[in-house]
Parts: structure tokens; sequence; C-alpha cells
């Protein structure tokens, strides 16, 4: 009677309702996937957060995709793992029992091998990022990373900077390679690029990296006006470089961050937002029809916009 009411009469079902709200029962999660052979669960994997990050990112990212699932009756099943090529092996595991209907990466590398796993396991997934190549044959939702830095890049132009910075990750990471040839791309754009180019300055995503490399473009001859940050966490650390030198934050040096955490709210630095809750709305969305296991369904492939949030550091 729960799964198919219009087949009783009204007034036995209105009876039975009254009995389930009294006793609060719930229907066994267990119970219906055996019956319908999918368990409505979605495997992830939990990332660690560094102690020295400021980033929110991923429980935005987290929270979003929990919601988006709630709301099709699809539920989060979190999981460990100690390194990609573990989790791949996981994510087959929890498919084949039956433990989970598909699962979402999370932070894919140009070269990452996860993809191409879980495909020739017949694994049903979706990714949060995209590799160099092979994108046409796996879903995926990404932000446009380069535009996001490239709107930091012309926000710091109209207000009248020209020499200026660049605090990113080493090359290997699909976000901070994205991220990096955005500068670039602004930079080449407003014809800044040549006198700007020893101000490009990479190391990890800390706060201690980010205070040593905006100490460190402090110290050269022709200090940037300016400087673009690939994370929050970046930017908090160039904040703190700026502070020890005596210098002040959007007046004698302009600074921008990315990802828009809480912690750029709270010390006013104008940051990249990512479209986070869309990007939770659209992987479970497309999970769905990729779990379906139907031979048409086609790749789910988009790519949204960042939005810069200008703040007092710029």
């Amino acid at each position: 009677m729960l799964n198919a009411p219009h087949r009783v009469r009204p007034a036995t079902r209105e009876r039975v309702e009254q009995v389930v709200a009294e006793l609060g029962y719930h229907p066994n999660r267990v119970a219906r996937s055996l019956r319908a052979s999918s368990p409505g669960m979605v495997g992830y994997r939990i990332h660690p957060v560094s102690t020295e990050s400021v980033a929110a990112i991923h429980d935005r990212f987290l929270h979003a995709l929990v919601e988006a699932g709630q709301a099709g009756n699809h539920h989060v099943m979190l999981f460990t793992a100690a390194d990609t090529d573990d989790e791949g092996d996981r994510c087959v595991a929890l498919c084949r029992t039956g433990a989970v209907s598909g699962v979402v990466l999370y932070d894919i590398a140009p070269q990452d091998s996860r993809p191409d796993r879980l495909l020739a396991a017949k694994v049903p997934f979706i990714a949060f990022g995209r590799t160099a190549v092979g994108t046409d044959r796996y879903s995926w939702v990404d932000i446009d990373n380069s535009a996001g830095t490239e709107a930091a890049v012309d926000h710091l132009v109209a207000a009248g900077h020209q020499r200026i910075g660049f605090l990113g990750w080493p090359e290997g990471s699909s976000v901070g390679d994205a991220r990096a040839r955005g500068w670039l791309a602004a930079m080449d754009r407003h014809g800044l690029l040549a006198r700007s180019h020893r101000l490009d300055v990479r190391g990890p995503d800390s706060m201690s990296a980010g205070t040593r490399l905006m100490a460190e473009l402090l110290s050269r001859p022709e200090p940037p006006s300016a400087v673009v940050a690939a994370t929050d966490t970046l930017a908090v650390g160039a904040l703190h470089a700026l502070r020890d030198s005596g210098l002040r934050a959007g007046h004698d040096v302009a600074v921008t961050g990315f990802d828009d955490t809480a912690a750029a709210t709270a010390l006013g630095l104008s940051s990249v937002r990512q479209p986070i809750e869309e990007v939770g709305r659209l992987i479970m969305a497309a999970l769905l029809g990729v779990t379906t296991g139907r031979a048409d369904v086609e790749p789910f492939h988009r790519v949204l916009e960042p939005e810069l949030v200008v703040r007092t550091s710029s």
C-alpha cells in the first residue's frame, strides 16, 4: 500500500496512514534497494583538510551534494582512501557489492587515472572537474577557473594597477593550472605580461606559503601593486605578509583570492566565488541518468562561470 497508495480504497489508505504516523514508521532503504536493485546511495571519498588551509570549498561542495541528493531521494555514503588508486578500488568494490549505485569524483588532476579505472569497471560516476584528455567519454561538471582569475585581473586593471603578481600552485593541478592560465591570458590581453612575468610565484596551498611568496614579491626591485592569489588560503597568507611589512591591503597593495570562503568575508578579501550549490545540483541530477545503465545516455558536460566578489582588499 505504501508503494502504491492509488491501488487501495481511500478509507483504507487513511487508516494505514494514521497508523504509520503513530508508529513513526520510515521505509527500510536496504529492503527497498533489494527489491528495486538500486540502493539510492552515492559514494564519495571525503578529503582531509590541511591545518594551514582556510578553504571550505570541499565542505561547501559536500553539503551541496548531500542537499541535492536528498531532494532526489539519494543519500551520500562517505568513505576514506589512502590515495586515488585506493579510491578507485574502493569505488569499484562499493558498486559491485551493491552498497552504492554510483560515485562522485572530486579534485581531478590532468592525468587522473580514476575516470579510466571506473570506465573499465563499468562503475557509474560523475566528476567535479575534468582530465586533460578523454573528457568526452565520461560525465563531469567544472568551473571556468581561467575566467575567474581573468575577472580578478580585469578588476585590478580597471582600478589602475599594472604590476599585478600571481600567487599560485606548482604546475600539475587541473584547477591550479587553469587559474594560472587565466592570469597569463588577462595580463597578455592588457599588454602587461612583459613587465609582470617575474611576478608569477608558486608554492603549496598553505597560509605560510602565501606569506613567504608575498614577502618574496615585496622584496623585488619593482614589487607588485596588486596580486591575484589562486586560493583564499594563499591570499590570507599574503595579507599576513602585508601586515608584517606595515602595508595595508586595498590601500598600499590590492589582493584578490579565489573560492570566497568565510575567511574572505571576515577579512574583507575580494575573492572569486564558485557556484558550488549549482555544481552539487547538476552532479546529482546527472548521476541519476548515469546510474540507469542505459547505453543511449550521453555523457553530461557543463562548465559554470564563477563571479568576483569585490571587497575592501582590492
